[in-house]
C-alpha cells in the first residue's frame, strides 16, 4: 500500500491491517478517534519518526509542551498547518518509506 486512498479504505475495517508497522497502525487509529491506542502503538519507540507522530498526537491532544518535546526529538519544527494537514503529510511520508 501506497497511497492515502487505499489506507482510508482499511478504515472501514474494526483492526488494523496486521502488514502494518507500529507507526501506520497509530495513524491508523488516530484516523478512527481512538487517540490512546495511536498513542500505545509510539509510546513504546524511541526513534525520529515515530518522535514525529508521538509529538503530532500530543499536539492533536492539546499538550503543546509535551509536543515539542516530541518535536524536537524528532528534529522537527512544530508545524504551523492544521491537524489536518499534519496527518496527511505523516501518511504520505511513512506510505512511501
Amino acid at each position: 500500500m501506497n497511497d492515502i486512498t487505499s489506507f482510508k479504505e482499511t478504515l472501514k475495517l474494526s483492526s488494523p491491517p496486521s502488514n502494518f508497522n507500529l507507526i501506520l497502525k497509530s495513524l491508523w487509529y488516530d484516523a478512527k478517534g481512538d487517540w490512546d491506542s495511536a498513542h500505545a502503538q509510539v509510546d513504546q519507540l524511541n526513534d525520529r519518526d515515530s518522535a514525529w507522530v508521538h509529538a503530532y498526537l500530543h499536539r492533536k491532544e492539546g499538550d503543546i509542551w509535551n509536543a515539542d518535546y516530541w518535536y524536537g526529538r524528532a528534529k522537527k519544527n512544530r508545524p504551523n498547518g492544521t491537524l489536518e494537514e499534519e496527518w496527511k503529510k505523516l501518511l504520505e511520508h511513512f506510505l512511501t518509506i
